[in-house]
């Protein structure tokens, strides 16, 4: 048997250093540093890049990353245990090298990128010396990239962007920008329609619209609504093969996806620990909210959430491990993302009711937190989206009823029963029995 839910001591010791050490250390930041991913802030590069040197001697940073490119290499599983800890902190992630959008875009350089792009744009972003954007989606496409306006065209030696980018996260911190184009409008298959393209910030033709805030974000926001005006780059810019943004996209996002999740992981603990710990302080008619019913029911059903979003997570992430391919555990990562928001909401819903008017305020995270549900069951593909291909997946392991009754239909299966027992059931019960 090969089943085994039980963490190596060896690591959960490091596990027990992370849990420690975020909150020790870097929770204390969020209070103080409006956005970690502001490179230009004085503030915010005095108190991360101590901390990220610790995590850095502890062997711990870019844990998403294989050990080729700097990173400890040892998988998904592992990131996932440690994103309960980094999750609950907005500058965790970035403490310890694994923040988003870096992280996925960290994994298309990776996977596609020439010598040169690494060395140019990977090398500095694994060791956050620039922070980089992914601006994909448009004001008119949602959730279809097929219907992308953006247009790439090769003039020479140079590519010539044209089109809008809508909430390009980081665009306003970004070094450069990872993003996708229609190269080919007349090719048969739509999905080898596009391409995509390393963009470095600052070239000449990018216009930012405006820097849009969701509302439970600090500081002036970070997700840029972006023209490209006749944008150059030289051909080399072009990251993968032609025609080939559909597959770049799903492995950074198939990585993104997951990743998202176990931060999300973070959050719902930490609103579960703060429901507990409410419960048990708070007095009213004469007993604790633990002792009422209704407060039980909530404890009770969270607490089944959390533990079941928890084991589907960490499956789905050895099963990355196992296959090292993320399109063998598309519908698993495609559950996950369907499942993520609606397990946040709820549990920072139950906490927040539990605080009663305190719950309200912007001096506990449940508000922030159901927002960022919402946020959560938009960003990489809608909930809807998710759910459908989820569906599409589960139908492909199934075939239709060879009849016009269902597989198991049960005068079907007892005449097939009769038939195949035919010979014991003629020579009568007293017989069989005799038999017996």
């Amino acid at each position: 048997m090969g089943w085994d839910f039980g963490t190596d001591p060896a690591f959960q010791k490091e596990l027990d250093w992370i849990d420690g050490f975020v909150r020790e250390k870097v929770e204390p930041v969020d209070l103080v540093v409006s956005h970690p991913l502001d490179m230009a802030s004085p503030l915010r590069n005095a108190l991360i890049k101590p901390l990220q040197a610790e995590v850095k001697a502890r062997g711990l940073w870019a844990f998403h990353l294989g050990r080729e490119l700097g990173g400890p290499g040892l998988g998904q599983l592992q990131l996932a245990l440690m994103n309960e800890s980094l999750g609950r902190s907005r500058a965790a992630p970035v403490v310890f090298g694994t923040q988003a959008p870096d992280s996925g875009n960290a994994e298309v350089l990776a996977h596609y990128g020439t010598l040169e792009q690494k060395r140019r744009y990977l090398e500095p972003l694994l060791a956050n010396e620039i922070v980089s954007c992914f601006a994909m989606t448009e004001p008119q496409g949602g959730s279809d990239p097929k219907v992308f306006t953006t247009t790439a065209v090769l003039d020479g030696s140079e590519w010539v962007l044209n089109g809008e980018k809508w909430f390009a996260t980081n665009a306003v911190f970004a070094s450069f920008f990872i993003t996708l184009a229609v190269t080919d409008p007349d090719a048969a298959d739509p999905y080898k329609r596009m391409s995509t393209f390393i963009l470095p910030a600052g070239t000449p033709g990018i216009r930012f619209i405006r820097n849009m805030h969701v509302v439970n974000e600090p500081g002036r926001g970070s997700h840029g609504y972006i023209a490209y005006d006749n944008v150059r780059i030289p051909a080399d810019h072009l990251l993968g093969p032609r025609g080939a943004a559909f597959e770049v996209a799903q492995v950074r996002l198939g990585g993104g996806r997951i990743h998202h999740a176990m931060r999300t992981l973070g959050q719902c603990k930490l609103a579960f620990d703060m429901m507990c710990e409410r419960a048990l302080s708070r007095v009213t008619q004469g007993s604790r909210l633990a002792d009422k019913q209704m407060v039980q029911d909530k404890i009770a059903e969270s607490w089944l959430q959390l533990e079941q979003f928890r084991l589907f997570l960490l499956q789905t992430a050895w099963k990355i491990d196992k296959f090292n391919d993320y399109r063998k555990v598309r519908k698993d990562i495609a559950a996950v993302k369907a499942l993520m928001p609606r397990v946040l909401h709820d549990i920072a819903a139950n906490a927040l009711q539990i605080h009663g008017s305190l719950g309200l305020t912007n001096e506990v995270p449940f508000v922030d937190q159901i927002i960022t549900a919402f946020r959560m069951g938009i960003a990489d593909g809608p909930t809807e989206v998710h759910r459908i291909t989820l569906a599409k997946q589960v139908l492909r392991d199934y075939s239709p009823a060879s009849g016009p009754f269902p597989t198991r239909h049960a005068i079907s299966r007892r005449a097939e029963a009769r038939e195949r027992f035919a010979e014991l059931l003629a020579a009568g019960d007293d017989d069989l029995l005799a038999a017996i």
